[in-house]
Parts: C-alpha cells; structure tokens; sequence
C-alpha cells in the first residue's frame, strides 16, 4: 500500500459525513476515517475540498462561513494536491477511454499523478483498478482488513 505521495486519498462525501451528525453510522465511519487518514501517508485533491464546500452549502449543512472554517480545518489536517495540465490530459484520455465522467477522471488522474494507489470513494466501482489507482469504498465492511493496512487504528 505505499507510494511516493499518499496511500490512500479520500473523497468529499467522507468529509460531508464528518460534519452531518444526522448520518449515524456514517457519521461514526466517517470520523474514524478521516481521523486515520491524518495520521497516515495521504492527501486529499483540491477538486474534493471544493466538492465539499459546495455540496455542504448547498444542502444546507454548514452555513457558508462554517463551510470555510471547515475546508481550513480539513487542510490544516491534510495536505493537499491541485490537477495540473498534465492531470487535465490524463482525465480527458480516461474519459474516452475508460468512460469516467469528467469530474470523477479529473480526481482519479489527480491521485494517479500523485503516485497513490487508493481512491476512497463510494462513487466508484468499488475494486475497480485503474493505473495504480485501486477504487475503493471506505464504508463497504468486506474493507475493512485492507483500510486497516492502509489506515492503521490508533494503537490504544
């Protein structure tokens, strides 16, 4: 599970999760993993943090100055990575080539560049391997054993 930049790289809706307190157990998973995520060899894309943003604004989960409080909170705990032209040609190739949609090619081609071999992701095809890049759904319990070599629990 290693790679230059990042083990693993979780998407926006992991962070959606964090801050929806109504999601119940998803809530729960959703701490766990990001609180994992920080303390391990990851990073999260720039197009995710906007993915955030809009999708908490927009469904009215934080108000817009909570959404910025909280975009500066997830990056204080995890670095993160911008597409660069050379992504943009990748996810442009993936969508004709792999039937991505544009946005979730311009993520994947993102991770890809950064040399990580885990997208977490509920979106995808869970199992899915593109390049190096492994998709896999965070919250899927058959998981779970490889989100604890990637993501190791805190030692108690």
């Amino acid at each position: 599970m290693r790679c230059t930049s990042g083990e693993a790289q979780p998407r926006c809706q992991h962070f959606v999760y964090l801050v929806d307190v109504d999601a119940g157990e998803r809530h729960q998973q959703a701490v766990d993993l990001v609180s994992r995520s920080s303390g391990a060899d990851c990073f999260l894309t720039l197009q995710s943090l906007g993915e955030f943003f809009h999708v908490v604004t927009r469904k009215g989960k934080l108000s817009r100055a909570d959404a910025v409080t909280a975009v500066e909170n997830i990056r204080a705990a995890l670095p993160v990575r911008a597409a660069t032209p050379d992504v943009l040609s990748a996810a442009l190739s993936a969508v004709l080539d792999h039937r991505l949609s544009f946005w979730d090619a311009m993520l994947w081609a993102t991770v890809q560049q950064a040399g990580c071999e885990l997208l977490l992701s509920e979106d995808f095809q869970d199992g899915r391997k593109l390049g190096r890049v492994t998709f896999v759904d965070p919250f899927a319990p058959a998981n779970q054993a490889l989100l604890d070599r990637a993501l190791p629990p805190p030692v108690a």
